[in-house]
């Protein structure tokens, strides 16, 4: 499938590329599995995949992106206004930096599950 490629940084933890056809918590996982995020203390933390868990809250620090809809139970419009976001639901239109924003209670279980795993 033909798409722009674009440089996707995570803040603090590395650098990788996506595509404007794919969402970047898909860019961020293949990522993460290919080593390229070596400074996650956790896996990246990933629910429903789809907009409504709110568990890949992420800041957009720099950058522009197309969003799908995100549940507004996770994200308000204001959040989303200020570059608060679901991974799950936008793609790359530009080079973009990122930092997590997930909840203190995501991590922890985030941490648990990669010591068990």
């Amino acid at each position: 499938m033909p798409g722009e490629k674009f440089t996707i940084t995570l803040e603090g933890h590395g650098v990788t590329f996506g595509f404007s056809y794919e969402r970047v918590l898909v860019a961020l996982e293949r990522a993460q599995g290919f080593g390229q995020l070596k400074d996650l203390p956790f896996r990246l933390p990933v629910g429903c995949r789809r907009g409504g868990c709110g568990v890949c809250r992420m800041r957009v620090t720099s950058g522009s992106f197309h969003a799908d809809p995100m549940s507004r139970a996770h994200v308000s419009v204001e959040e989303e206004a200020s570059g608060l976001v679901l991974a799950c639901c936008i793609y790359p239109r530009s080079e973009l930096s990122l930092r997590l924003e997930t909840p203190a209670a995501v991590k922890e279980k985030c941490r648990k599950a990669a010591k068990v795993a």
